[in-house]
């Protein structure tokens, strides 16, 4: 099963592009999505743990489709400020329950930033992680290309957590595009390639992931997912460059790509970005 999907739902910027302007009567982003994706990466779980009140509405509004599945990446206190509290692990896991329950987490991602590099403390740090969340399907991203090393994808193999492959600006240290499979879950991340804001401290989010994919960029990643899905049982591939539905686009065209056929696109979008005319059906799912 390959599932593609963009990462997070909750965007201004989507608006009248993605989601119809002004919006019918009742319309909710989460469920429309679901009608056009098998999977949606949960981005805010990385700012503040979800409620299980929120997961369990998040459950009800993709109830339409049996093959969604989400996946959650893990609080930042964990990864990027590597300062966790009891309370934060409980109330992480406590928020995860009812996709578990549900059957609709595909994997939790343990992201880490390029300033994370591979030494002796960060290794054991993640080992650790492992074992915290080991109830869990697992996949752990690094951004530093010390992490390329053989004893690493070793030790994912061992500890049955994914590898998540990449795409960023390739700096001197940046780690390159792959096609690692290290368990079940093979998983893929598109963050863009804007180099001019990726290591900019004044640029917002939105400036270092305002990326839009060529057809030509895409194609030595279809290459990579189909290889992926040789190996893994369930590979899930994350669109990530999100500035003006940048990332719906390109999901898009790698599900068309990867299911070789035509599929359902929303019609703001088509609109935004004409070059989807050439794949979309007709089908409208905004009312």
């Amino acid at each position: 099963m390959i599932r593609i999907g963009p990462a997070g739902w909750s965007y201004d910027d989507w608006w009248g592009r993605v989601y119809p302007h002004p919006a019918p009567r009742g319309f909710d982003p989460l469920e429309y999505l679901a009608r056009y994706f098998d999977t949606i990466e949960i981005n805010s779980s990385f700012y503040r743990p979800p409620t299980t009140a929120m997961t369990r509405r998040w459950v009800a509004r993709v109830g339409e489709n049996p093959r969604f599945k989400f996946t959650a990446k893990l609080y930042r206190k964990f990864t990027h400020e590597r300062t966790p509290t009891p309370e934060d692990e409980a109330s992480f896991k406590r928020g995860m329950e009812p996709l578990v329950e549900a059957g609709k987490l595909g994997a939790v991602l343990l992201q880490f930033p390029w300033s994370f590099k591979n030494t002796p403390d960060a290794r054991e740090y993640i080992s650790e992680l492992v074992r915290r969340f080991a109830e869990y399907p697992l996949v752990v991203e690094v951004r530093h290309a010390s992490w390329n090393v053989e004893s690493v994808y070793e030790f994912f193999r061992e500890h049955n957590v994914g590898f998540c492959n990449i795409d960023q600006p390739v700096f001197r240290r940046s780690l390159g595009p792959t096609r690692r499979v290290t368990a079940p879950v093979g998983y893929v991340r598109l963050h863009g390639r804007n180099y001019d804001n990726w290591f900019s401290e004044s640029a917002t989010a939105a400036a270092r992931y305002d990326y839009l994919y060529s057809h030509e960029e895409l194609k030595p990643w279809i290459e990579n997912i189909r290889a992926i899905a040789q190996t893994a049982a369930d590979v899930y591939v994350i669109t990530n460059n999100h500035y003006q539905g940048k990332g719906v686009v390109n999901a898009l065209e790698l599900k068309a790509d990867i299911e070789g056929t035509a599929v359902p696109v929303p019609e703001p979008l088509i609109r935004a970005y004409p070059r989807l005319e050439s794949l979309a059906l007709t089908t409208d799912f905004s009312r």
